[in-house]
């Protein structure tokens, strides 16, 4: 039997809940393919990226679990000493 969607003809927006995710890896050169609405990661750490608006930063001591509402394009390898990063959309 299908799961049942009732809100499968509500468009997504950033208040709504995630419904898609995507494992990252850090790449100093290349952007992901989707910018995220939000993301976590399984091994605690720093997170360096480039935010949707270009801004270059660092995401001090992530915790493993924890859900963080950032626009990320690019998780950059130098300086990311988190792991398991997960894109969500």
């Amino acid at each position: 039997m299908p799961t049942t969607d009732n809100f499968h003809d509500y468009s997504a927006g950033l208040t709504g809940p995630i419904c898609g995710g995507f494992p990252i890896t850090p790449d100093d050169a290349a952007d992901i393919a989707q910018v995220t609405r939000a993301v976590m990661v399984s091994g605690a750490g720093d997170l360096s990226v480039v935010l949707k608006s270009g801004d270059a930063v660092t995401l001090p001591n992530l915790m493993a679990g924890v859900v963080y509402p950032f626009r990320i394009a690019r998780v950059l390898n130098s300086g990311t000493t988190a792991s398991g990063v997960m894109g969500l959309v």
